[in-house]
């Protein structure tokens, strides 16, 4: 027999020829040249400065970028922002003769920022690609940027230039305050810190109060307000202002303490359908914060807040910190997935409009639903570590059973407007004129009249 065509042959010439492929799995392991977008330590608690991922900015993607200036590495470079990387250099110039002024020498900026560029590295969450000299020069530059505007708008430093753009044309300064609080626009607190105490130039002010001055402007908050909050710690100037929202005190709820709940904890209706169900609401004036929301015998009580673009920006960019960083409570992140679950619909940010709680500058009332109702998307919420727990749990449950739904359903279904006012009088008089006349047919029946 041919040996081509012994059995057996055939199928081994249609069999896979085994590949012998070398790959070297420590060299797989370890080779890795690239810039790390993602750092090992990211999630340390020194790393509070991070990319917004896709997940949150296609929400609102102009909400994280700056739009006049650029602080910090994330956005540096980029053409619609090198006019004001202009007028960092021209601050610079001025804080320097200031120091000269006093005696102070400008090299000492430098060298306190050389001191703390491992602390910078740490505060970003990725590789930044520069070297010791290009980082040193970014931060002095955007460091003293932000340290002359807090002088100037302050006026503990005299700025003579009177025709300066940046103080001149009115629609500048809202813009970098706005941009001043984007999450990828911010440099370490320690460095503005560090480059306050060595510019020597206020000595009667403390860094956090010359913050809270320049964004006064844009919260409107009165000065006894803000000197509460003098001392307080934070990573940048984002988590200062997010934490000047947080009520004093106001202490997060521990897991332990929800295990016996009575299964009420859960995300609440609209404002609409909970006044249906018989609960109240009332603006809650004697309170510094919006977050101090507090739920009493069937009553809401919400501080007002004004809704306007710069609030909606900040809300944004505190809700992308508060979820990045790993330390953050979630104060900002309760509060507006509270407020999202009350304005689901256009109607019930006009009924809050009504009530005085809800003051809108933002749009129309169905823009404002739209921004609460985008915010929550793709947001990671432990109600039970939230500090609006009990009122989450307190609503559900007043909501959900009782007398007083039923009555408050009865009302709304027959006297909630003029016209179902009219009709229900109208068959509640039919229905008394149908009973005394039955009434009166049987009186006269059983009771018929004597004849005389």
């Amino acid at each position: 027999m041919d040996p081509q065509t012994q059995p057996g042959t055939g199928q081994n010439s249609h069999s896979p020829i085994p590949i012998s492929v070398v790959v070297d799995i420590h060299r797989l392991a370890s080779e890795d040249n690239d810039l790390k977008l993602l750092r090992e330590t990211a999630g340390s608690e020194s790393c509070c400065i991070v990319r917004i991922p896709h997940s949150l900015a296609r929400i609102n993607i102009k909400a994280y970028e700056p739009k006049i200036v650029s602080i910090g590495p994330y956005h540096h470079g980029k053409e619609h922002l090198k006019m004001a990387q202009q007028h960092k250099r021209r601050f610079l110039k001025f804080l320097v003769a200031k120091m000269q002024e006093n005696g102070t020498d400008p090299q000492e900026l430098v060298n306190a920022v050389s001191s703390l560029e491992g602390d910078i590295r740490g505060s970003y969450s990725e590789d930044l690609g520069l070297d010791s000299e290009k980082l040193v020069e970014m931060m002095v530059l955007d460091g003293c940027f932000i340290l002359a505007l807090f002088f100037v708008v302050s006026g503990k430093v005299v700025y003579t230039n009177l025709d300066d753009p940046i103080f001149r044309m009115p629609w500048i300064l809202p813009s970098i305050r706005a941009d001043l609080l984007l999450l990828e626009n911010q440099v370490p607190f320690v460095l503005l810190q560090k480059l306050f105490e060595t510019s020597k130039l206020v000595t009667s002010s403390c860094l956090n109060e010359l913050a809270f001055e320049f964004f006064d402007y844009s919260l409107q908050k009165p000065e006894a307000f803000w000197a509460k909050h003098y001392s307080l710690q934070a990573n940048h100037l984002l988590d200062l202002i997010r934490k000047t929202f947080i009520p004093v005190p106001c202490h997060r709820r521990n897991k332990e303490a929800s295990l016996n709940d009575s299964g009420f904890l859960g995300f609440v209706l609209s404002a609409k359908k909970l006044h249906l169900r018989g609960i109240k609401f009332k603006p809650r004036m004697n309170t510094d914060s919006i977050l101090d929301i507090r739920f009493c015998n069937g009553v809401l009580h919400i501080p007002p807040v004004v809704m306007d673009d710069f609030k909606a920006t900040v809300f944004l960019n505190c809700v992308a910190f508060e979820q990045l960083y790993a330390d953050s409570s979630n104060h900002i992140t309760s509060y507006v997935a509270f407020m999202a679950c009350l304005i689901n619909e256009e109607s019930d940010a006009a009924f809050l409009s009504e009530r005085r709680i809800l003051e809108n500058y933002f749009g129309t009332e169905e823009e404002v639903s739209r921004f609460y109702k985008s915010i929550g998307k793709d947001v990671a919420l432990d109600l039970e570590r939230s500090y609006l727990a009990k009122v989450f749990e307190g609503v559900n449950e007043y909501s959900s059973k009782g007398f007083h739904v039923h009555c408050a359903e009865f009302v709304h279904t027959h006297f909630d407007s003029p016209w179902t006012f009219a009709s229900s009088f109208a068959a509640l008089l039919l229905l008394m004129f149908a009973a005394l006349q039955v009434f009166f047919a049987a009186y006269s029946y059983f009771q018929p009249p004597k004849d005389k």
